[in-house]
Order: structure tokens, then C-alpha cells, then sequence
């Protein structure tokens, strides 16, 4: 199958993110690892909103950013992923359509509600990420559109997601339909903390072939492969995919396809306000490129530009016409 009806299907965690500012002193009084991602259940989440600065409310999710920044870019996409019937619910669905990304998952009357992402943000720019999961963890495989997702050019698939059992199911699902459909599988480790609960699951998944580009960023990479040699870990991974893409912050990107060694330094950024999304928007800029049927080095640059904006205001999705910077830089 060659016809493409879209350049990329993602499905992930459907999420809306509250943003607020913090001092390191409130993080460490909340006990929570500066910089880290946490699930919480639905106390925690009530207590802590509570005490909160005001935030900023905006549709996130990690998958979710991603193809709202490849929309952003021009890539055809759309999304699944699970809300409930409410008012956040709501505001997820208008939000991610309202950026062009297609998004027609049935909403679920059933409790839990919407999932949440109560973000703390410091003056250095760090994200303090504390999830509550809540209808998302219940994405079945009945949801997936088959037609929709084998008519997509790559399949996207966040790590985030892979912990509770019913949406696992459903995304090995959606791998076995673009594989049968002939389509390209992307995935993003998302969080050291997922590679612990899942290295063996991950492995398995690249070892079998079910994988063809892989993200990480330098933490998931050695987490993965047990090693504190970056090398080391990159040469274990990256025969066994096809790409494998490795975010490293300030020092920019890399990409290992077919052994071929290609890298991008960070796109300059005059101030980091908010490190929220930064990889998400780096796998848009990737994997809208790669649609595009870019240069890998063009589309890591595309990554890098993605991610610069990103990180130069709050929120997790575009604001600047990140299409227009991208033709400014490489046309």
C-alpha cells in the first residue's frame, strides 16, 4: 500500500496541562524530584491544584503535541486518545482540531475524567511535570479507526501510555495494522521512569523489528541499555532500528539511520522559559520532515527549530509560525 490519506497518526495520552510558575523552594516542599514526571491519583492532584499559583490551561499530552506541531508544520495528522464526557474533555477535543489535527475518538460517560498534567515551572526554565492519568489510561483497541491508521505514512506512538493494560493492548493493536498496511512505526520512550517499569517490554519491541524510528533523549538512551556510556548505549540501540533519534538538550541532536551518523546543534533560543514539549516538538519537527521526504539533517534541523520555540514561552505547542522559521532556515 503506497496511497497515504495522512502523514501521521499518533496516539497517546490525552491530556490537558496546567502550567504555573514555582520557586525550587515550593518543589521541594511538595517532595517531588525537580524536573521529573510523576503520576499522582486523583487526592494528590485535588490538593495540589489547590495550592498551585494560577496556572495557564491548555490541551497537551505528549503524543498529542507532537502532531500538533507536525500539523503546524504541514503534515496531514490526526490523534487518538481518550477523554471523558466533561469539561475538559471538551476543551481537549476543541483545542487539538482547532490546530488542524484530526481527532475523533468517542468520549467515555465512565469515570475517571479528562486526565491532567499539573506543570511547575521554575525560573530556570525546568518543568516539574505531576500526571493524573485519569480516562486516558482507559483507550481501548475498540477506539482505533484500522482504515485511518493504515492510511497514515508513519504511526506514532507515545512510552507514556504504555503502562496501563488496556491502552498497551491497544497500541500493539495499532503496530500490527500499520505493519500489515506496509507503514513506518515511530516511537518515543517518553521517561526514564517508563523504561524502568517497560525496558523489557521496549527491547522487545526493537528487537523484534516493530520499531523502524526510534526517540530518546540522553537519559531514556542510557536508561534503556543500562549503561553511563552514551556511546555505548547509542551503538547498542541503533543497529536494531532503522533511525534512532536522540535529543541532548543544549547540545543539540543526533540521528543514526542505517549506521550513517547525522547531527544538529541546539537552534538558539534567547531565553528558555519553559522546557515543556521541547522533545515533543522535536519529534514534529523529525517526523514531519521525514513525511515531507526530507534530508535527515533537514529534518533534525526541523526538530531543533521546533523545540527552540517551544522552550521560549509556556505551554506545549507552537505559537510562532514554526513553518515560516523552518522556510527562513532551510526553505
Amino acid at each position: 500500500m503506497t496511497d497515504t490519506r495522512l502523514d501521521i497518526i499518533a496516539i497517546g495520552n490525552a491530556i490537558v496541562d496546567v502550567i504555573a510558575q514555582a520557586d525550587d523552594a515550593f518543589i521541594a516542599s511538595e517532595g517531588i524530584a525537580k524536573g521529573s514526571m510523576r503520576l499522582i491519583d486523583t487526592d494528590v492532584a485535588t490538593s495540589l491544584y489547590g495550592r498551585m499559583a494560577p496556572g495557564l490551561e491548555a490541551s497537551g499530552g505528549s503524543a498529542a503535541n507532537t502532531a500538533a506541531g507536525a500539523a503546524a508544520l504541514g503534515a496531514r495528522c490526526a490523534f487518538i486518545g481518550q477523554v471523558a464526557k466533561d469539561q475538559l474533555g471538551d476543551v481537549f477535543a476543541h483545542d487539538i482540531r482547532a490546530l488542524g489535527v484530526g481527532f475523533d475518538t468517542p468520549a467515555r460517560d465512565a469515570e475517571p475524567p479528562t486526565a491532567r498534567c499539573l506543570i511547575l515551572v521554575t525560573p530556570d526554565g525546568q518543568r516539574t511535570m505531576n500526571t493524573y492519568l485519569g480516562a486516558s489510561q482507559y483507550l481501548p483497541a475498540a477506539a482505533l479507526d484500522a482504515d485511518l491508521i493504515a492510511s497514515a505514512a508513519i504511526l506514532y506512538l507515545e512510552g507514556y501510555l504504555w503502562d496501563p493494560a488496556e491502552p498497551r493492548a491497544a497500541m500493539r493493536e495499532a503496530i500490527a495494522i500499520a505493519r500489515n498496511a506496509g507503514r513506518k512505526v515511530a516511537f518515543t520512550l517518553s521517561d526514564a521512569f517508563c523504561i524502568e517499569r517497560h525496558r523489557d517490554d521496549f527491547n522487545a519491541l526493537i528487537a523484534n523489528g516493530d520499531i523502524d524510528i526510534l526517540f530518546a533523549n540522553e537519559a531514556e538512551i542510557l536508561s534503556l541499555n543500562q549503561t553511563d556510556d552514551f556511546d555505548v548505549a547509542v551503538a547498542a540501540t541503533a543497529g536494531k532500528v532503522e533511525c534512532l533519534v536522540v535529543t541532548r538538550s543544549e547540545r543539540g541532536a543526533i540521528a543514526i539511520q542505517q549506521g550513517e551518523r547525522f547531527a544538529v546543534p541546539a537552534a538558539p533560543v534567547a531565553k528558555v522559559v519553559d522546557t515543556t514539549g521541547a522533545g515533543d516538538l522535536f519529534a514534529a519537527g523529525f517526523l514531519a520532515g521525514r513525511a515531507q521526504g526530507r534530508t535527515v539533517d533537514d529534518s533534525l534541523t526541523m526538530g531543533a527549530i521546533a523545540a527552540a520555540e517551544v522552550i521560549s514561552h509556556f505551554g506545549a505547542r507552537p505559537v510562532a509560525d514554526i513553518k515560516a522559521l523552518v522556510a527562513e532556515k532551510i526553505g
